[in-house]
């Protein structure tokens, strides 16, 4: 209900002459009654009923106090404000189902002393507070007043639902009292925030707090004003834009044109144009963009289909790089980039040999395996360089959604190409090089299995026809030159390893460290320090320290870290000398200033044995950065019979060790050992280094050696170590890593090496700096290589 406000002429009229100490009261629910104004009340409740018949019998005055709970339907004193207003009843008018309606005005806020519930209705004893409004108002109360009443009235103004005339009323208010709960009944409030004003006992308390929610509700008008003009320009703007399009259309069917009369939509037809699309693309492309011709741009349509269009016309259809097909100059820029990994670079070199005898060849599918740190992926972008091809690096990592290769449909809000496609259109041309970074790592789940994705992307014989969902047309991929790396190839699926050429990348050997080093690492760490050659000189010493001590790695990542750390020390050891105006020599980086400058070391290899013992063999065991020493030590005690196993070993070594043990026992007489001694004896193999995992079982001939020299009393010759697997009759079988194996041997300084037999091939292709000052000998059995491994030969009489 709107309250009235009343003159103050009016609201004398028919008062008495004072105010009776003791009211009938009646609670208000959902509202607060200032004094000066008119309010209608409807009455319903038997309690309110009573408290209005005998104001009306005893003078037509009433206490008016509001509920604290408007829930409550028979409020008692407790529940009722401390502060209210005397009002006078000025109408009454009865209405059907027992109501009754009441014009009340306001006269003066009143305080509560006591309630009294005697009686059917609730009376309060009284006390009325004087007006304020007649005393001698201060200039600091008057500017507060003013400022007010200039807020109010732009309050007003801005307020859509409050007339002008509001204000009429308000300049007829001339007692700041009158006009204060005038402005007071105005404003949007709640019961506590109204209540609050008519128990302030001071004006000026009054209005601070008036003027406080005043400017408070301007401010909310304010934002809310300019919220409002905002959205009517921007739907303004959007239906001028409309208009325009239709009119546009409108004169384009009028002439019967079927040209593109939005330059945006022209200008995407010229690049459809220019694009040389294949008849199928072009076909859908110039269908889309008749759809968006007649889509409105404000339709979430027309940006899905624009978004398409801009797809289409950006992914390279037939523009192609020409190739560098100077066979000489690019094995002079692969060497230049790259030292090593031959295979890698004849590869490529014969790539190219067949370019220059055929125009067209389909698209190559390499795959780079090995460790971190070899040079894959730099490899992979150096082959781009020396083709003159543009590179585009992919990884797939973590990618365990198939959208994520094939792309989302365009059924949904967001979709786009897979990485393909966008790996196409940020390449340029039809031929790129395209990297496929660590592909054993791709993942797969609910959302599909990417692997199965890239099948269809690493076929040639179907790579010319991809198909990505957000195009759904198919796309040539047969020029692109594919290039994997992996870190492990058992980790990619079997259907994709079988699309692609494995070309392994072992690792670095110590000599091609040191040369790596030498070529590319430290000029480029001078380089980015601020170094010159002049100033600084390394030793070859001191990079095998660093090598063999800092680092542990199949690549030279970490090596040329240590190279830059050494460098930042030398620049800082350099800076403060010349500060201090002291002379700098050259600084000479050899074993001992590594070690000054780099601190303890942090890997330190395990030195094998010096003297020959029985119980104790060098075995060899591949590792990813370059091989290791594995000893294998025996241990023989009286009692039950026991076979222990210890060092972290996997399945494959402990069923090689439970091998080995067969054969020995099998084959005791021929040895000269009791048939009944390992009933009586525990036999005991341990591996050092228990903290890293070690399988496989390339160490079966080092156990079975080692077993038969504890048990027999022969002694093993140290300068020796060997590798091979072994079956249940002794038969040495070819192992893996030989390469690495024999490096880790030749820098443990072992003099001979026992291989098995079938593995004598691969000797060919190890280089010769790894066998040089070995003397590798192949074994087909145990018996052989009893011949080189015991330093006392066995008895030939307990052979027989």
């Amino acid at each position: 209900m709107n309250i009235k406000p009343v003159p103050e002429t009016e609201l004398n009229d028919g008062f008495p002459d004072s105010i009776p100490d003791e009211l009938p009261v009646l609670a208000l629910r959902d509202t607060i009654v200032y004094p000066s104004t008119l309010y209608p009340i409807l009455v319903g409740r038997e309690g309110s009923l009573a408290a209005v018949n005998q104001a009306i019998e005893s003078g037509k005055m009433i206490l008016l106090v509001g509920q604290k709970d408007p829930e409550l339907e028979d409020p008692a004193g407790k529940d009722l404000y401390k502060v209210g207003t005397v009002a006078h009843i000025t109408q009454v008018l009865r209405l059907p189902n027992s109501l009754i309606k009441v014009l009340v005005n306001g006269i003066a806020p009143a305080d509560v002393k006591s309630y009294n519930t005697k009686n059917p209705w609730l009376s309060a004893k009284i006390t009325t507070r004087e007006e304020s409004g007649k005393k001698r108002i201060s200039d600091k109360l008057g500017a507060l007043i003013r400022k007010t009443r200039e807020q109010f009235e732009r309050y007003v103004l801005l307020h859509q639902d409050l007339p002008e005339e509001v204000l009429t009323g308000f300049d007829n208010a001339a007692n700041p009292q009158q006009g204060l709960y005038l402005m007071a009944s105005y404003l949007d409030l709640d019961l506590e925030e109204k209540q609050r004003f008519l128990e302030l006992n001071t004006l000026e308390s009054q209005y601070k707090l008036l003027l406080a929610k005043v400017t408070r509700e301007l401010e909310l008008l304010v934002v809310s004003s300019e919220i409002n003009e905002k959205v009517q320009d921007e739907i303004q703007e959007t239906q001028r834009r409309f208009f325009i399009q239709e009119q546009i259309k409108a004169l384009q069917e009028e002439l019967d044109e079927g040209d593109f009369a939005d330059p945006e939509l022209s200008k995407i037809k010229e690049q459809i144009a220019a694009a040389n699309m294949p008849e199928e693309a072009l076909a859908k492309a110039m269908e889309e963009l008749e759809r968006l011709k007649k889509t409105p741009q404000m339709s979430p349509e027309y940006g899905v289909g624009r978004n398409f269009l801009d797809w289409m016309t950006s992914i390279p259809w037939s523009e192609s790089s020409k190739d560098n097909l100077d066979i000489t100059g690019v094995q002079k820029f692969l060497d230049n980039d790259h030292f090593g990994l031959e295979k890698a670079k004849d590869r490529i070199l014969e790539h190219i040999a067949v370019l220059n005898l055929v125009e067209n060849i389909k698209g190559q599918i390499l795959c780079f395996v090995g460790p971190p740190g070899v040079g894959k992926t730099s490899m992979a972008k150096s082959i781009a360089n020396a083709l003159n091809r543009k590179t585009v690096r992919i990884s797939l990592g973590g990618v365990s959604d198939e959208a994520e290769i094939r792309g989302h449909r365009r059924t949904y809000i967001g979709s786009m190409p897979g990485r393909i496609i966008q790996g196409m259109r940020k390449a340029g041309p039809i031929n790129p090089v395209m990297i496929l970074d660590e592909i054993d790592k791709v993942g797969h789940d609910f959302r599909g299995d990417p692997s199965s994705a890239i099948l269809e992307v690493l076929d040639p014989e179907q790579n010319n026809t991809f198909n990505d969902h957000y195009l759904d047309i198919d796309y040539d991929l047969s020029k692109v030159m594919f290039i994997a790396t992996a870190n492990v190839a058992s980790s990619i699926q079997p259907a994709l390893l079988d699309r692609m050429e494995i070309i392994s990348l072992p690792g670095y050997l110590e000599h091609d460290k040191i040369e790596i080093a030498k070529r590319l690492l430290i000029p480029k760490m001078l380089k980015a320090h601020g170094l010159k050659k002049s100033n600084v000189k390394f030793y070859k010493d001191g990079i095998l320290h660093m090598i063999r001590n800092y680092t542990s790695e199949a690549g030279v990542r970490t090596l040329e870290q240590q190279i830059a750390a050494v460098c930042r020390k030398i620049g800082r050891i350099y800076v403060q000398k010349t500060a201090k105006g002291e002379k700098t020599d050259v600084f000479k980086v050899n074993e001992a200033m590594v070690s000054e400058l780099l601190g303890v070391p942090k890997y330190r290899d395990r030195a094998p044995d010096r003297i020959d013992k029985p119980g104790s063999v060098n075995g060899l065991a591949w590792t990813s950065t370059g091989g290791a020493i594995l000893q294998i030590d025996v241990a023989v005690m009286e009692g039950k019979a026991n076979f222990r196993l210890t060092g972290q070993l996997g399945d494959g070594m402990k069923e090689s060790a439970q091998a080995a043990l067969t054969y020995i026992r099998s084959n005791a007489r021929r040895y000269g050992i009791e048939p009944t001694f390992f009933d009586k004896h525990e036999v005991h193999i341990h591996i050092p280094e228990g903290a890293i995992p070690k399988d496989g079982p390339s160490a079966g001939m080092a156990m079975v050696l080692a077993m038969l020299s504890l048990i027999t009393g022969k002694r093993v010759r140290h300068e020796i170590a060997m590798t091979g697997e072994i079956t249940l009759r002794g038969e040495v079988l070819a192992i893996g890593g030989l390469n690495e194996k024999l490096l880790a041997a030749q820098r443990n300084k072992i003099k001979k090496v026992l291989i098995p037999k079938d593995n004598e091939l691969d000797l060919i292709e190890i280089p010769a700096k790894i066998k040089e000052g070995l003397e590798i000998v192949p074994v087909m059995t145990v018996d052989e290589a009893l011949e080189h491994t015991f330093k006392d030969k066995l008895d030939t009489a307990q052979k027989a």
